[in-house]
Protein backbone atom coordinates (compact mmCIF):
# COMPACT_ATOMS: atom_id res chain seq x y z
CA UNK A 1 0.00 0.00 0.00
CA UNK A 2 0.94 3.57 -0.81
CA UNK A 3 1.04 5.93 2.16
CA UNK A 4 -0.60 9.33 2.21
CA UNK A 5 2.18 11.21 2.03
CA UNK A 6 3.55 9.00 -1.58
CA UNK A 7 0.17 9.20 -3.11
CA UNK A 8 -2.91 11.01 -2.83
CA UNK A 9 -5.95 8.69 -0.94
CA UNK A 10 -7.91 9.01 -3.82
CA UNK A 11 -7.37 10.50 -7.29
CA UNK A 12 -10.35 10.86 -10.02
CA UNK A 13 -8.77 11.92 -13.32
CA UNK A 14 -10.85 13.15 -16.57
CA UNK A 15 -13.59 10.91 -15.34
CA UNK A 16 -17.17 10.94 -17.82
CA UNK A 17 -19.69 8.28 -16.80
CA UNK A 18 -23.34 7.65 -18.76
CA UNK A 19 -26.34 6.25 -17.97
CA UNK A 20 -27.45 6.28 -21.41
CA UNK A 21 -25.37 5.88 -24.04
CA UNK A 22 -23.95 8.44 -25.89
CA UNK A 23 -24.91 10.73 -22.92
CA UNK A 24 -22.38 11.60 -20.59
CA UNK A 25 -23.63 11.96 -16.65
CA UNK A 26 -20.61 13.01 -15.26
CA UNK A 27 -18.18 15.16 -17.70
CA UNK A 28 -14.52 14.82 -17.41
CA UNK A 29 -14.44 15.11 -13.49
CA UNK A 30 -10.89 15.16 -11.91
CA UNK A 31 -10.05 15.65 -8.01
CA UNK A 32 -7.72 14.50 -5.58
CA UNK A 33 -8.77 13.77 -2.03
CA UNK A 34 -5.79 13.97 0.66
CA UNK A 35 -5.30 11.99 4.17
CA UNK A 36 -8.12 13.64 7.12
CA UNK A 37 -10.03 16.23 5.28
CA UNK A 38 -13.48 16.45 5.71
CA UNK A 39 -15.16 17.66 2.19
CA UNK A 40 -18.71 18.64 1.49
CA UNK A 41 -20.42 17.33 -1.79
CA UNK A 42 -22.52 19.91 -2.38
CA UNK A 43 -25.35 20.30 -5.40
CA UNK A 44 -29.25 20.25 -6.32
CA UNK A 45 -30.56 16.98 -6.23
CA UNK A 46 -29.96 15.18 -10.03
CA UNK A 47 -26.40 17.00 -10.05
CA UNK A 48 -24.17 14.05 -10.03
CA UNK A 49 -23.22 14.22 -6.73
CA UNK A 50 -24.51 10.01 -5.95
CA UNK A 51 -23.06 8.87 -8.96
CA UNK A 52 -19.36 11.00 -8.11
CA UNK A 53 -19.47 8.99 -4.50
CA UNK A 54 -20.14 5.22 -6.39
CA UNK A 55 -17.39 6.02 -9.01
CA UNK A 56 -15.10 6.83 -5.71
CA UNK A 57 -16.22 3.84 -3.89
CA UNK A 58 -15.80 1.17 -7.01
CA UNK A 59 -19.29 0.24 -7.32
CA UNK A 60 -19.54 2.30 -10.57
CA UNK A 61 -16.66 2.36 -13.42
CA UNK A 62 -16.27 5.21 -15.20
CA UNK A 63 -16.27 4.84 -19.03
CA UNK A 64 -13.64 7.38 -19.54
CA UNK A 65 -10.93 8.25 -17.45
CA UNK A 66 -9.31 6.48 -14.09
CA UNK A 67 -10.15 6.22 -10.55
CA UNK A 68 -7.27 5.21 -8.24
CA UNK A 69 -7.28 4.48 -4.09
CA UNK A 70 -3.84 4.74 -2.67
CA UNK A 71 -2.54 5.06 -6.01
CA UNK A 72 -3.54 1.77 -7.47
CA UNK A 73 -6.88 1.43 -9.82
CA UNK A 74 -9.84 0.93 -7.67
CA UNK A 75 -10.67 -2.17 -9.19
CA UNK A 76 -7.21 -3.87 -9.52
CA UNK A 77 -8.19 -4.18 -5.94
CA UNK A 78 -10.02 -7.65 -4.73
CA UNK A 79 -13.50 -6.27 -2.90
CA UNK A 80 -12.06 -7.44 0.41
CA UNK A 81 -8.84 -5.51 0.04
CA UNK A 82 -10.83 -2.61 -0.96
CA UNK A 83 -13.13 -2.71 1.84
CA UNK A 84 -9.90 -2.22 4.29
CA UNK A 85 -9.20 0.98 3.10
CA UNK A 86 -12.72 2.55 1.95
CA UNK A 87 -16.15 2.19 2.80
CA UNK A 88 -19.54 3.68 1.57
CA UNK A 89 -22.68 4.88 2.99
CA UNK A 90 -25.61 4.80 0.38
CA UNK A 91 -28.73 7.21 1.23
CA UNK A 92 -30.84 4.56 1.50
CA UNK A 93 -30.21 2.25 4.25
CA UNK A 94 -31.55 -1.33 3.67
CA UNK A 95 -31.95 -2.36 7.58
CA UNK A 96 -35.44 -4.34 7.36
CA UNK A 97 -33.68 -7.76 8.42
CA UNK A 98 -33.90 -7.61 11.88
CA UNK A 99 -30.29 -7.80 13.58
CA UNK A 100 -29.06 -6.59 16.28
CA UNK A 101 -27.07 -3.75 16.83
CA UNK A 102 -24.08 -5.80 17.94
CA UNK A 103 -24.54 -8.26 15.23
CA UNK A 104 -24.81 -5.87 12.18
CA UNK A 105 -21.78 -3.97 13.53
CA UNK A 106 -20.19 -7.39 13.78
CA UNK A 107 -20.35 -7.34 9.54
CA UNK A 108 -17.43 -4.92 9.92
CA UNK A 109 -14.96 -7.73 10.18
CA UNK A 110 -16.03 -9.37 6.96
CA UNK A 111 -12.46 -8.31 4.91
CA UNK A 112 -10.62 -10.13 7.68
CA UNK A 113 -9.48 -13.08 8.40
CA UNK A 114 -8.30 -12.68 11.96
CA UNK A 115 -9.89 -9.95 14.60
CA UNK A 116 -9.32 -6.65 13.93
CA UNK A 117 -7.66 -4.89 17.39
CA UNK A 118 -10.85 -2.88 17.77
CA UNK A 119 -13.91 -4.31 19.19
CA UNK A 120 -17.30 -4.51 18.15
CA UNK A 121 -18.24 -3.42 21.77
CA UNK A 122 -15.75 -0.93 21.56
CA UNK A 123 -17.07 0.52 17.84
CA UNK A 124 -20.71 0.81 19.42
CA UNK A 125 -19.45 2.72 22.40
CA UNK A 126 -17.40 4.88 20.58
CA UNK A 127 -21.12 6.35 18.27
CA UNK A 128 -22.93 5.88 21.78
CA UNK A 129 -24.89 3.43 21.03
CA UNK A 130 -23.85 0.88 24.14
CA UNK A 131 -27.09 1.27 25.46
CA UNK A 132 -28.36 0.20 22.26
CA UNK A 133 -26.48 -3.02 21.53
CA UNK A 134 -28.78 -5.77 21.84
CA UNK A 135 -31.69 -3.87 20.28
CA UNK A 136 -32.84 -4.53 16.92
CA UNK A 137 -31.57 -1.93 14.37
CA UNK A 138 -35.52 -1.74 12.91
CA UNK A 139 -36.25 -0.43 16.05
CA UNK A 140 -33.87 2.74 16.11
CA UNK A 141 -34.35 6.16 14.61
CA UNK A 142 -32.73 7.16 11.19
CA UNK A 143 -30.15 9.06 12.99
CA UNK A 144 -28.96 6.10 15.24
CA UNK A 145 -29.43 3.56 12.12
CA UNK A 146 -26.38 5.96 10.90
CA UNK A 147 -24.41 5.77 13.93
CA UNK A 148 -24.59 1.84 13.36
CA UNK A 149 -23.47 1.82 10.47
CA UNK A 150 -20.27 4.18 11.16
CA UNK A 151 -19.14 1.54 14.26
CA UNK A 152 -19.54 -1.08 11.27
CA UNK A 153 -17.39 1.33 8.98
CA UNK A 154 -15.05 1.86 12.61
CA UNK A 155 -14.54 -2.18 12.93
CA UNK A 156 -14.10 -2.48 8.71
CA UNK A 157 -11.06 -0.39 9.83
CA UNK A 158 -11.42 2.02 6.54
CA UNK A 159 -9.53 5.00 6.24
CA UNK A 160 -11.79 6.73 3.50
CA UNK A 161 -15.41 6.93 4.17
CA UNK A 162 -17.89 8.29 1.72
CA UNK A 163 -21.23 9.17 2.46
CA UNK A 164 -24.40 10.23 0.39
CA UNK A 165 -26.76 12.44 1.87
CA UNK A 166 -26.24 10.85 5.65
CA UNK A 167 -28.09 13.81 6.85
CA UNK A 168 -31.11 13.82 4.97
CA UNK A 169 -34.61 13.41 6.70
CA UNK A 170 -33.00 13.88 9.89
CA UNK A 171 -34.11 16.32 12.68
CA UNK A 172 -31.79 19.71 13.37
CA UNK A 173 -30.61 17.70 16.92
CA UNK A 174 -29.83 14.29 14.48
CA UNK A 175 -27.67 16.58 12.08
CA UNK A 176 -25.91 18.13 14.59
CA UNK A 177 -25.25 15.33 16.46
CA UNK A 178 -24.00 12.90 13.67
CA UNK A 179 -21.47 15.99 11.84
CA UNK A 180 -20.32 16.08 15.85
CA UNK A 181 -19.56 12.49 15.69
CA UNK A 182 -18.01 12.62 12.20
CA UNK A 183 -15.58 15.56 12.74
CA UNK A 184 -14.91 13.53 16.24
CA UNK A 185 -14.57 10.41 14.29
CA UNK A 186 -11.97 12.40 11.35
CA UNK A 187 -9.62 14.01 14.80
CA UNK A 188 -9.54 10.65 16.89
CA UNK A 189 -9.15 7.81 13.93
CA UNK A 190 -7.32 10.19 11.65
CA UNK A 191 -10.46 9.42 9.26
CA UNK A 192 -11.07 11.21 5.40
CA UNK A 193 -14.40 11.93 5.24
CA UNK A 194 -16.12 12.95 1.62
CA UNK A 195 -19.98 13.71 2.43
CA UNK A 196 -22.93 14.21 -0.12
CA UNK A 197 -25.39 17.47 1.03
CA UNK A 198 -27.64 19.65 -0.71
CA UNK A 199 -28.38 21.98 2.52
CA UNK A 200 -25.63 25.30 2.01
CA UNK A 201 -25.45 26.20 5.69
CA UNK A 202 -24.32 22.85 6.61
CA UNK A 203 -21.73 23.35 3.80
CA UNK A 204 -19.58 25.87 6.04
CA UNK A 205 -18.99 23.10 8.20
CA UNK A 206 -16.68 21.72 6.36
CA UNK A 207 -13.37 22.13 5.73
CA UNK A 208 -13.24 21.96 1.43
CA UNK A 209 -16.25 22.15 -0.42
CA UNK A 210 -16.62 20.78 -4.22
CA UNK A 211 -19.51 21.96 -5.80
CA UNK A 212 -21.35 20.32 -8.45
CA UNK A 213 -23.91 20.92 -11.30
CA UNK A 214 -24.94 18.49 -14.29
CA UNK A 215 -22.06 16.71 -13.87
CA UNK A 216 -19.14 18.91 -13.79
CA UNK A 217 -17.33 20.81 -10.97
CA UNK A 218 -18.24 24.31 -10.40
CA UNK A 219 -15.57 24.68 -7.84
CA UNK A 220 -13.47 23.44 -5.17
CA UNK A 221 -11.78 24.65 -1.87
CA UNK A 222 -12.41 26.33 1.33
CA UNK A 223 -16.16 27.07 1.96
CA UNK A 224 -15.41 30.76 2.25
CA UNK A 225 -14.17 30.87 -1.43
CA UNK A 226 -16.24 28.07 -3.18
CA UNK A 227 -19.63 29.39 -1.81
CA UNK A 228 -20.21 32.65 -3.80
CA UNK A 229 -23.38 34.53 -4.50
CA UNK A 230 -22.49 34.07 -7.86
CA UNK A 231 -21.55 30.23 -8.03
CA UNK A 232 -25.03 29.44 -5.57
CA UNK A 233 -27.19 31.43 -8.07
CA UNK A 234 -25.15 29.28 -10.84
CA UNK A 235 -25.57 25.76 -9.23
CA UNK A 236 -28.77 26.40 -7.80
CA UNK A 237 -30.57 28.55 -10.36
CA UNK A 238 -32.20 30.93 -7.78
CA UNK A 239 -30.78 34.46 -5.72
CA UNK A 240 -28.63 33.40 -2.59
CA UNK A 241 -27.41 36.25 -1.16
CA UNK A 242 -24.41 35.28 1.37
CA UNK A 243 -24.12 37.56 4.90
CA UNK A 244 -21.82 37.78 7.86
CA UNK A 245 -22.75 38.64 11.43
CA UNK A 246 -20.83 41.03 13.79
CA UNK A 247 -19.09 37.80 15.47
CA UNK A 248 -17.72 37.19 11.46
CA UNK A 249 -20.63 33.88 11.18
CA UNK A 250 -21.89 33.50 7.59
CA UNK A 251 -25.18 32.68 6.50
CA UNK A 252 -27.72 32.55 3.74
CA UNK A 253 -30.49 35.15 2.98
CA UNK A 254 -32.79 33.94 0.17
Amino acid sequence: MYSASEKHILEIKGADFSYEKEKPFIKDISLAVDNREFIGLLGPNGSGKSTLLKLASGILRPTRGTVDLWGKEIHDYSNRDRAKLLSYLPQLLDMSIPFTVREFVGMGMYPYDTLPELTVDDAIEMVGLSSYADSLITNLSGGERRRVYIAMTLLQGAGLVLLDEPLANLDIKYQIELLRLLKDLREKRDMTLIMALHDINIAFQFDRIIMIKEGRILGSGPPETVLTRERLNEAFDVDIELKRDDAGGVYIRY
